[in-house]
């Protein structure tokens, strides 16, 4: 009995309800069928015109749910000032760096500057980024023949980072004045001198010079670096990095620093504005990880640092004549190679010719980058595109005889600027559908990242350093270094 009432009280009684009323209407139906219709019914209905009703049903609405795009954050006071801690608003933190790279090397000041951007995420703050500066180039400007440096929003397209990124990222040049003359003193961490026992100081940066700021800095603690046991192993760890960020840490890891070269101040790392001397070694589980496929900074960031629109255009204008095509056409699907040479003589211990990769074996991985785009991809790709640093015009004549296109950049510097050479050829390098590069080259490395992320291209690299140095027989899937 007790059973039977405890199931009754869980029958939904609006079910128990519809059942009786169904059931009682079918009764009645069945009632009414038994009394036979009149004969002249169908007359009676033929004459008989019913009233209409016209009943209007509200259809059901359908929802849709709508996110509006974040509001962009205000994190300055204003326009530039020419004092910097003028224009920080006391309820934002900021972090930023001193890369000491040059533009010669622009894939490394890019990688120093995503690891910065990644750094901020972790810590929460609000990442400034200084320009880039061409000291070791000549011939300037096209206006003032001056070499001047140029803004990272001019190389690459800051406004889409922020959006894709939902996070503000400012430059230097809206901070403070670039005019200003005003001397700004800054706290920062010294983390060169941690991870590099022998070193003497920070690794040097002429941007805090350009910027009139004058650094004091205190030397990080010896747990920030990477491998603590490895005397020349200059990474530093994100996660020690990030430590100093918060008062905790920062405040137990004080030291006395250094006497600031303008003004002679001493002072503790910035609180409001954290800033280290070079971020280009740093790692979370081993050095150069950029190479390897579960780098957080490139995942996180790299990959989404795209070209400024402008520098896109410009490259494409230039394939577009290499290839003869008009200035709307359609590019081919391509194959880029990068051939790195000059600085990299210094590390060959035989001649020349013995060191570096002939280019007989470039070929060879272009050949596969070939067979691979048609047999997997259905692309063919019989434009070659060969990009490198190397003067000598006897080699550029065998690169010819291959059928491989050179880019002319006879007049680049004087039309855009002593810099716009490497900046085009790098765009380049990154819109092929397949690319071979130079084993053991940043540029080679992040051109090849680009390739396999924004193309869903196919990599080779080609070693080198002594004969035969590529003649293995693995597919290497990207430039290493």
């Amino acid at each position: 009995m007790h059973s039977f009432s405890s199931a009754i009280r869980h029958v939904n009684l609006r079910a128990l309800f519809s059942v009786v009323f169904l059931g009682s209407l079918c009764y009645y139906a069945g009632w009414l069928s038994r009394w036979p219709a009149p004969e002249d019914s169908a007359l009676e209905w033929k004459d008989f015109e019913a009233k209409r009703v016209t009943i209007t049903v509200q259809a059901p609405q359908a929802t849709v749910t709508v996110i509006p795009e974040a509001e962009e954050a205000v994190v300055l006071n204003g326009s530039p000032t020419d004092a910097f801690q003028d224009n920080l608003r006391h309820d934002v933190r900021y972090i930023t760096t001193w890369p000491g790279t040059g533009f010669s090397k622009l894939p490394n000041e890019a990688m120093s500057l995503m690891n910065l951007i990644y750094l901020a995420m972790l810590t929460e703050r609000v990442p400034i980024l200084p320009a880039f500066n061409p000291s070791h180039l000549s011939g300037g400007s096209p206006d003032t023949g001056e070499v001047v440096d140029t803004t990272f929003g001019e190389v690459f397209d800051v406004p889409r980072l922020a959006k894709e990124l939902r996070m503000p990222i400012l430059e230097w040049w809206q901070v403070k004045d670039r005019k200003s003359t005003t001397v700004d003193s800054l706290g920062c961490w010294n983390v060169w001198q941690a991870t590099m026992e022998h070193s003497s100081g920070p690794q040097y940066s002429v941007m805090p010079r350009k910027l009139n700021i004058d650094i004091s800095w205190t030397i990080a603690p010896k747990w920030v670096k990477l491998k603590p046991d490895a005397a020349n192993e200059a990474h530093a760890k994100f996660t020690g990095l990030m430590a100093l960020a918060f008062p905790e840490q920062r405040n137990r890891n004080l030291r006395t620093p250094s006497k600031s070269p303008l003004l002679g101040l001493s002072l503790p790392p910035n609180e409001q504005l954290l800033c280290f001397d070079n971020l280009y070694y740093t790692a979370n589980v081993e050095g150069f990880e950029f190479e390897r496929d579960y780098s957080t900074a490139w995942r996180l960031v790299g990959k989404h640092l795209h070209w400024n629109p402008r520098i896109e255009e410009i490259a494409r204008g230039y394939v577009r004549r290499t290839f003869g095509l008009g200035v709307e056409a359609t590019i081919p699907p391509y194959i880029a190679i990068h051939v790195r040479h000059g600085d990299f003589k210094g590390a060959c211990h035989t001649p020349l010719d013995e060191c570096f990769a002939p280019l007989s074996a470039i070929a060879r991985r272009v050949n596969e980058v070939k067979e691979e785009l048609q047999r997997l991809k259905d692309i063919t790709a019989v434009h070659i595109i060969l990009t490198s640093d190397e003067t000598n015009i006897t080699w550029w004549e065998e690169v010819a005889a291959y059928g491989w296109y050179r880019i002319d950049h006879s007049a680049t510097a004087s039309t855009y600027g002593a810099w716009y050479p490497v900046l085009i050829d790098t765009a380049i390098q990154s819109e092929g559908k397949g690319f071979v590069g130079t084993d053991r080259s940043t540029v080679s490395l992040i051109a090849g990242r680009r390739v396999e992320e924004w193309n869903d291209g196919v990599l080779r690299s080609v070693k080198w350093g002594k004969v035969g140095a590529d003649d293995h027989q693995g597919r290497s899937k990207g430039a290493q270094g």
